[in-house]
């Protein structure tokens, strides 16, 4: 297990990442956050620039761009698989830079005392897709995202 500020990455098993931040906010306002494009488009990919395509509803699909300070367009795609509002969230995941190599990501939405622990657990094919995540930046990329997500938070309290 490791840690970046405020982030506790972990790997579980040999196909697996699991990421866990809590919020300073409440279960529905987070979830909210994660599924609909008005938040999105002010977190997701570490709060730059971001095109926001969701059809949020089991079998829908969702592409996400974030726009990056590189000059780089990052593009993202997946499917949602289950849906229990505010509490789960089950969807595909696919970097289009590496195209071919979707994993199953698994959400889940916890609240006590006001707060919110989000625990996203991202399953993959393999221990070399899995690696070549880890190692493409990734937890970093979450960390950054999930920072931005805290930062938009506070403005809707």
């Amino acid at each position: 297990m490791s840690k970046l500020p405020d982030l506790t990455i972990d790997l579980p098993s040999d196909r697996e990442i699991t990421l866990t931040r809590s919020f300073d906010a409440p279960r529905e306002l987070v979830y909210a956050a994660h599924t609909q494009p008005e938040h999105l488009k002010h977190w997701w990919g570490r709060g730059n620039p971001l095109d926001v395509e969701i059809d949020f509803r089991e079998g829908g699909r969702y592409r996400y761009v974030e726009h990056a300070d590189d000059g780089n367009d990052y593009a993202f795609r997946g499917e949602f698989r289950e849906i229990v509002v505010p509490e789960r969230i089950v969807q595909t995941f696919e970097f289009e830079g590496m195209a071919g190599q979707v994993a199953v990501e698994t959400l889940i939405f916890t609240e006590q005392d006001g707060r919110t622990v989000v625990t996203g657990t991202i399953r993959f094919d393999t221990t070399e897709e899995r690696d070549g995540m880890v190692d493409s930046g990734m937890t970093q990329g979450a960390a950054e995202s999930y920072a931005a997500l805290d930062r938009h938070l506070a403005t809707q309290r």
